[in-house]
């Protein structure tokens, strides 16, 4: 169940598709809380964000973690504006969220009034998040994903890093987008919120270099993204992830 921007819908509803999860993107406030009794993880992203959204999204978060449906949260340009960083903090305050991904700029700002975005463009680097985000991580009570070149995974005791994707990823809008509704596909079946993470950004990241092969230009990426996540099979994930267990 995706409550998430209209920028992505479409096409993080085929990437789910391809990867073989069955998506639904609804966020009227009235009917989230039965579609979400219906889901197996529920993806929140404030990409384009209204009070209304908010509202949804606490609505149907509440039924999710009545229900121990897993949540998956996209803080989506947190800490550029106040709107969005006011509305990241208060869902990760009154809802029990299993993991967040952004950039390292967007997960930091749920923290420190320091953090700053340039649009939904980190202005940190993953390295120099990585003790920041340990101890967010405890703080929240939750695993955090900061993806970047290299993507860091953590609850704040375990750190997983994947060193898969492409350059290219960067050139399309949206594969940040995809890479948390990814999360929430993986979580849906694997209760271990840092593993599932971890092999799902992998399998993501794999996707991308396998679709970097076929193409060098990024409208033809971006189709060639969705045919790799179709195509790869359990043999090339177990083959091509590239994660690093730190501790």
């Amino acid at each position: 169940h995706n409550i998430t921007n209209y920028v992505v819908m479409n096409y993080t509803a085929n990437a789910l598709l391809a990867c073989g999860a069955s998506p639904v993107m609804a966020h009227a406030a009235e009917e989230v809380e039965e579609m979400v009794s219906l889901a197996g993880a529920l993806v929140l992203n404030i990409g384009t964000l209204s009070p209304l959204w908010v509202e949804a999204m606490l609505r149907a978060g509440r039924k999710a973690n009545a229900l121990r449906v897993p949540i998956v949260l996209d803080p989506v340009g947190s800490g550029a504006t106040r709107l969005r960083t006011e509305s990241a903090k208060r869902l990760t305050r009154e809802l029990a969220i299993q993991v967040v991904r952004g950039n390292a700029s967007e997960v930091l700002s749920l923290a420190t009034q320091e953090a700053r975005t340039k649009g939904v463009d980190s202005v940190h680097t993953v390295e120099e998040a990585e003790e920041a985000a340990i101890a967010l991580a405890k703080e929240l009570n939750t695993t955090l994903a900061i993806t970047g070149k290299v993507d860091l995974i953590t609850d704040g005791k375990r750190i997983r890093k994947v060193h898969n994707g492409h350059a290219l990823m960067g050139m399309v809008t949206g594969t940040g987008c995809t890479a948390t509704v990814m999360i929430g596909a993986f979580l849906a079946v694997d209760p271990d919120a840092v593993e599932a993470t971890a092999t799902a950004l992998a399998y993501f990241g794999l996707a991308g270099e396998n679709a970097a092969a076929q193409t060098k230009t990024p409208g033809t990426f971006q189709i060639a993204l969705l045919d790799a996540l179709f195509l790869i099979n359990e043999k090339d994930l177990k083959d091509g992830a590239k994660i690093d267990a730190v501790r």
